[in-house]
């Protein structure tokens, strides 16, 4: 079984080191202490890393194309779970939301 490219390894470190430090996509989650409510519980963590993951993209050569792009989608989610006025903008498609077995 093969590795997941170096370049989508790095991705998930730096999603994960913005993720807990508090400071993922500051002007989508500049005013919000997310963490308690994505870490509290298991479900809103899960979530998080899956809208990343459905998102990022990756091209034939093991390298992400679109990590902002995944990134910012899955800080518009958290956006949303903290607050419900939040407009979700485009509204988040059926497999961006999928949840990989």
């Amino acid at each position: 079984m093969a590795q997941l490219p170096e370049d989508v390894r790095s991705a998930f470190r730096f999603f994960a080191f913005y993720l807990a430090n508090g400071t993922l996509v500051m002007d989508v989650l500049e005013d919000f202490d997310y963490r308690p409510v994505v870490m509290t519980y298991g479900s809103g963590l899960e979530q998080v890393f899956a809208v990343f993951a459905n998102v990022l993209d990756v091209d034939e050569a093991g390298q992400v194309t679109n990590y902002s792009d995944a990134e910012y989608r899955a800080a518009q989610w958290i956006r949303r779970a903290c607050d419900g006025a939040y407009e979700v903008d485009p509204p988040f498609a059926d497999w961006e939301l999928e949840l990989p077995l």
